[in-house]
Protein backbone atom coordinates (compact mmCIF):
# COMPACT_ATOMS: atom_id res chain seq x y z
CA UNK A 1 0.00 0.00 0.00
CA UNK A 2 1.10 3.42 -0.74
CA UNK A 3 1.92 5.30 2.30
CA UNK A 4 1.73 8.79 0.87
CA UNK A 5 -2.46 8.18 0.77
CA UNK A 6 -2.56 6.41 4.44
CA UNK A 7 -1.57 7.41 7.90
CA UNK A 8 0.63 4.71 8.84
CA UNK A 9 2.49 5.69 12.08
CA UNK A 10 1.11 6.19 15.82
CA UNK A 11 -1.56 8.59 17.06
CA UNK A 12 -2.35 11.20 16.46
CA UNK A 13 -3.99 10.97 13.00
CA UNK A 14 -5.44 14.55 13.32
CA UNK A 15 -3.01 17.96 13.45
CA UNK A 16 -4.17 20.23 16.20
CA UNK A 17 -6.17 22.57 13.97
CA UNK A 18 -8.18 19.64 12.47
CA UNK A 19 -9.84 19.28 16.13
CA UNK A 20 -12.33 18.26 17.18
CA UNK A 21 -13.84 16.22 14.95
CA UNK A 22 -17.19 17.29 15.57
CA UNK A 23 -19.00 20.82 15.41
CA UNK A 24 -22.11 22.54 18.06
CA UNK A 25 -24.19 24.38 16.06
CA UNK A 26 -27.30 26.29 17.47
CA UNK A 27 -25.35 25.30 20.96
CA UNK A 28 -27.60 27.93 22.88
CA UNK A 29 -30.81 26.02 21.62
CA UNK A 30 -33.37 25.38 24.30
CA UNK A 31 -36.24 22.85 22.64
CA UNK A 32 -35.87 19.60 24.40
CA UNK A 33 -34.63 18.51 21.42
CA UNK A 34 -30.58 16.74 19.54
CA UNK A 35 -30.51 17.11 15.63
CA UNK A 36 -27.65 14.88 14.69
CA UNK A 37 -25.63 15.34 10.97
CA UNK A 38 -23.12 12.18 10.86
CA UNK A 39 -22.34 12.79 6.86
CA UNK A 40 -21.86 16.72 7.05
CA UNK A 41 -18.67 17.39 5.06
CA UNK A 42 -16.39 15.87 2.81
CA UNK A 43 -13.01 16.52 4.85
CA UNK A 44 -10.62 14.15 5.29
CA UNK A 45 -7.76 14.89 7.66
CA UNK A 46 -4.38 15.92 5.77
CA UNK A 47 -2.57 12.58 7.09
CA UNK A 48 -4.68 10.38 4.56
CA UNK A 49 -3.66 12.59 1.38
CA UNK A 50 -7.74 12.68 0.27
CA UNK A 51 -7.64 9.16 0.33
CA UNK A 52 -6.20 9.25 -2.96
CA UNK A 53 -9.46 10.60 -4.33
CA UNK A 54 -10.07 13.48 -6.92
CA UNK A 55 -12.04 16.62 -5.94
CA UNK A 56 -14.19 15.07 -8.20
CA UNK A 57 -14.98 11.95 -5.87
CA UNK A 58 -14.78 13.52 -3.16
CA UNK A 59 -17.37 16.33 -4.09
CA UNK A 60 -19.42 13.15 -4.57
CA UNK A 61 -22.54 11.23 -1.96
CA UNK A 62 -19.57 8.52 -1.66
CA UNK A 63 -18.13 11.26 0.58
CA UNK A 64 -20.60 13.21 2.07
CA UNK A 65 -24.25 14.06 2.69
CA UNK A 66 -24.74 16.58 -0.08
CA UNK A 67 -26.57 19.71 1.51
CA UNK A 68 -27.10 18.22 4.80
CA UNK A 69 -25.29 20.46 6.61
CA UNK A 70 -27.07 23.40 5.33
CA UNK A 71 -30.25 21.83 5.94
CA UNK A 72 -29.18 21.05 9.72
CA UNK A 73 -27.88 24.50 10.39
CA UNK A 74 -31.40 26.12 9.21
CA UNK A 75 -33.89 23.43 11.01
CA UNK A 76 -31.72 23.45 14.46
CA UNK A 77 -32.50 27.53 14.14
CA UNK A 78 -35.81 26.81 12.94
CA UNK A 79 -36.38 24.30 15.73
CA UNK A 80 -34.14 25.95 18.42
CA UNK A 81 -32.32 22.92 19.21
CA UNK A 82 -28.69 22.00 19.66
CA UNK A 83 -26.84 20.39 16.69
CA UNK A 84 -24.04 17.87 16.61
CA UNK A 85 -22.35 17.93 13.15
CA UNK A 86 -19.54 15.75 11.80
CA UNK A 87 -16.31 17.66 10.44
CA UNK A 88 -14.80 14.62 8.78
CA UNK A 89 -15.55 12.74 5.51
CA UNK A 90 -17.90 9.35 5.87
CA UNK A 91 -15.38 7.63 3.93
CA UNK A 92 -12.62 8.09 6.64
CA UNK A 93 -14.73 6.27 8.85
CA UNK A 94 -18.22 5.72 8.90
CA UNK A 95 -19.44 7.55 12.01
CA UNK A 96 -23.23 5.66 11.20
CA UNK A 97 -22.07 2.35 10.99
CA UNK A 98 -21.09 0.20 13.92
CA UNK A 99 -17.13 -0.03 14.35
CA UNK A 100 -17.65 -4.00 13.08
CA UNK A 101 -19.33 -2.81 10.79
CA UNK A 102 -17.83 -4.07 7.20
CA UNK A 103 -18.67 -0.31 5.89
CA UNK A 104 -17.08 0.87 8.30
CA UNK A 105 -13.83 1.91 6.46
CA UNK A 106 -14.86 1.39 2.98
CA UNK A 107 -12.40 0.14 0.62
CA UNK A 108 -15.11 0.39 -1.88
CA UNK A 109 -17.96 2.47 -2.21
CA UNK A 110 -20.35 2.63 -4.99
CA UNK A 111 -18.14 1.05 -7.33
CA UNK A 112 -15.63 3.43 -6.99
CA UNK A 113 -12.48 1.97 -5.02
CA UNK A 114 -11.12 4.28 -2.15
CA UNK A 115 -7.26 4.15 -2.37
CA UNK A 116 -6.34 5.04 1.32
CA UNK A 117 -8.66 2.35 2.11
CA UNK A 118 -6.94 -0.92 0.99
CA UNK A 119 -5.52 -3.07 3.67
CA UNK A 120 -6.27 -0.37 6.50
CA UNK A 121 -4.06 -1.67 9.36
CA UNK A 122 -5.60 -1.86 12.52
CA UNK A 123 -3.35 0.81 13.94
CA UNK A 124 -4.73 2.42 11.40
CA UNK A 125 -8.04 2.08 11.82
CA UNK A 126 -7.73 1.91 15.78
CA UNK A 127 -6.50 6.00 14.58
CA UNK A 128 -9.56 6.86 13.13
CA UNK A 129 -11.63 5.57 15.66
CA UNK A 130 -10.12 6.67 18.51
CA UNK A 131 -9.72 10.24 17.21
CA UNK A 132 -12.67 10.69 14.96
CA UNK A 133 -16.00 7.97 15.76
CA UNK A 134 -15.62 8.06 19.42
CA UNK A 135 -14.87 11.65 19.92
CA UNK A 136 -17.80 11.94 17.97
CA UNK A 137 -20.36 9.87 19.60
CA UNK A 138 -18.95 10.82 23.17
CA UNK A 139 -20.08 14.69 21.88
CA UNK A 140 -24.11 13.34 20.47
CA UNK A 141 -23.86 11.61 24.06
CA UNK A 142 -22.74 14.77 26.08
CA UNK A 143 -25.53 17.23 24.07
CA UNK A 144 -28.29 14.53 24.36
CA UNK A 145 -26.96 14.01 28.15
CA UNK A 146 -27.27 17.80 28.47
CA UNK A 147 -31.04 18.47 26.98
CA UNK A 148 -32.14 15.47 29.01
CA UNK A 149 -30.74 17.01 32.74
CA UNK A 150 -32.58 20.59 31.38
CA UNK A 151 -35.37 19.18 30.34
CA UNK A 152 -36.39 15.43 30.81
CA UNK A 153 -36.72 12.72 27.67
CA UNK A 154 -35.04 14.64 24.86
CA UNK A 155 -36.26 14.37 21.18
CA UNK A 156 -33.77 12.93 18.77
CA UNK A 157 -33.56 13.41 14.94
CA UNK A 158 -30.90 12.64 12.47
CA UNK A 159 -30.33 14.13 8.78
CA UNK A 160 -29.32 12.59 6.14
CA UNK A 161 -29.43 12.95 2.25
CA UNK A 162 -29.71 10.40 -0.79
CA UNK A 163 -29.05 10.08 -4.08
CA UNK A 164 -32.36 10.53 -7.12
CA UNK A 165 -31.51 7.24 -8.08
CA UNK A 166 -29.15 3.67 -7.45
CA UNK A 167 -28.14 1.24 -9.41
CA UNK A 168 -30.06 2.79 -12.59
CA UNK A 169 -33.09 3.01 -10.65
CA UNK A 170 -35.02 6.54 -10.18
CA UNK A 171 -36.01 6.98 -6.78
CA UNK A 172 -39.08 9.02 -6.65
CA UNK A 173 -39.75 10.18 -3.09
CA UNK A 174 -38.17 13.61 -1.75
CA UNK A 175 -37.57 12.38 1.81
CA UNK A 176 -38.13 9.34 2.95
CA UNK A 177 -38.86 8.54 7.62
CA UNK A 178 -37.16 6.09 8.58
CA UNK A 179 -38.26 4.16 11.58
CA UNK A 180 -36.93 0.34 13.41
CA UNK A 181 -39.71 0.02 16.26
CA UNK A 182 -41.20 3.02 17.67
CA UNK A 183 -43.00 5.95 15.86
CA UNK A 184 -43.57 8.30 18.32
CA UNK A 185 -42.01 10.46 16.07
CA UNK A 186 -42.13 8.47 12.50
CA UNK A 187 -45.82 7.95 12.05
CA UNK A 188 -47.41 11.25 12.75
CA UNK A 189 -44.57 13.35 10.67
CA UNK A 190 -45.47 10.65 7.69
CA UNK A 191 -48.79 11.48 8.20
CA UNK A 192 -48.43 15.10 8.06
CA UNK A 193 -46.35 14.87 4.74
CA UNK A 194 -48.87 13.04 3.19
CA UNK A 195 -51.07 15.27 3.84
CA UNK A 196 -48.97 17.95 1.68
CA UNK A 197 -49.79 17.69 -1.83
CA UNK A 198 -46.08 18.87 -2.96
CA UNK A 199 -44.62 15.78 -1.33
CA UNK A 200 -44.06 12.84 -2.70
CA UNK A 201 -42.74 10.53 0.63
CA UNK A 202 -41.42 7.18 1.47
CA UNK A 203 -41.85 5.21 4.74
CA UNK A 204 -38.74 3.67 5.55
CA UNK A 205 -37.69 4.47 1.84
CA UNK A 206 -35.07 4.28 0.12
CA UNK A 207 -33.81 2.36 3.05
CA UNK A 208 -35.45 -0.16 5.37
CA UNK A 209 -34.64 1.15 9.10
CA UNK A 210 -36.06 -2.10 10.69
CA UNK A 211 -33.40 -4.17 8.88
CA UNK A 212 -30.65 -1.49 8.84
CA UNK A 213 -31.13 1.65 11.67
CA UNK A 214 -28.87 4.20 11.79
CA UNK A 215 -26.64 3.72 14.25
CA UNK A 216 -26.41 7.08 15.59
CA UNK A 217 -29.98 7.58 16.25
CA UNK A 218 -30.28 4.09 17.74
CA UNK A 219 -27.37 4.07 20.09
CA UNK A 220 -28.39 7.51 21.20
CA UNK A 221 -32.26 7.47 20.93
CA UNK A 222 -33.58 4.24 20.63
CA UNK A 223 -31.47 2.43 22.98
CA UNK A 224 -32.39 4.96 26.13
CA UNK A 225 -36.02 4.56 25.10
CA UNK A 226 -35.96 8.31 23.59
CA UNK A 227 -38.23 9.64 20.81
CA UNK A 228 -36.38 9.75 17.19
CA UNK A 229 -36.41 9.23 13.86
CA UNK A 230 -34.05 9.61 11.04
CA UNK A 231 -35.19 11.75 8.00
CA UNK A 232 -34.02 11.38 4.51
CA UNK A 233 -34.12 14.23 1.83
CA UNK A 234 -33.48 13.72 -1.54
CA UNK A 235 -29.83 15.55 -2.42
CA UNK A 236 -31.05 17.37 -5.61
CA UNK A 237 -33.71 19.02 -3.85
CA UNK A 238 -31.18 20.80 -1.20
CA UNK A 239 -27.99 20.69 -2.93
CA UNK A 240 -28.02 24.61 -3.35
CA UNK A 241 -28.66 26.98 -0.30
CA UNK A 242 -31.93 27.98 -1.60
CA UNK A 243 -33.40 24.53 -1.89
CA UNK A 244 -32.28 23.55 1.73
CA UNK A 245 -33.86 26.77 2.84
CA UNK A 246 -37.21 25.84 1.53
CA UNK A 247 -37.02 22.04 2.82
CA UNK A 248 -35.87 23.26 6.34
CA UNK A 249 -38.60 25.98 6.27
CA UNK A 250 -40.98 22.49 5.44
CA UNK A 251 -39.87 20.35 7.52
CA UNK A 252 -39.82 22.97 10.51
CA UNK A 253 -43.28 23.49 9.75
CA UNK A 254 -44.50 19.66 9.53
CA UNK A 255 -42.10 19.19 12.54
CA UNK A 256 -43.88 21.79 14.59
CA UNK A 257 -46.85 20.05 15.74
CA UNK A 258 -45.41 16.82 16.64
CA UNK A 259 -42.73 18.32 19.12
CA UNK A 260 -45.21 20.77 21.02
CA UNK A 261 -46.92 17.43 21.90
CA UNK A 262 -45.81 16.91 25.52
CA UNK A 263 -46.66 14.00 25.33
CA UNK A 264 -44.52 12.75 23.17
CA UNK A 265 -41.36 13.14 25.91
CA UNK A 266 -41.74 10.09 27.62
CA UNK A 267 -39.13 7.18 27.96
CA UNK A 268 -40.19 4.05 25.70
CA UNK A 269 -39.92 0.68 27.86
CA UNK A 270 -39.20 -2.12 25.51
CA UNK A 271 -41.23 -5.35 25.28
Amino acid sequence: MDNSISHSGPLPLLGEDETPPFEIGNAGGCAPLVLVCDHARNVIPRALADLGLNADLRARHIALDIGCEMLAHRLAHLLDAVLVLARFSRLVIDLNRPLDDPTSISACSDGFIIPGNQNVSTEQQLSREEEIFIPYHKAVAAQVKCVHAKHGVPALIALHSFTPAMSGKLRPWQIGILWKDDQRMSLPLLDSLRGDPDVCVGDNQPYDAREHVGYTIETHGGVNGFPHVLIEVRQDLIATEGGAMVWADRLAGHLGPILANDDLYQKRVSD
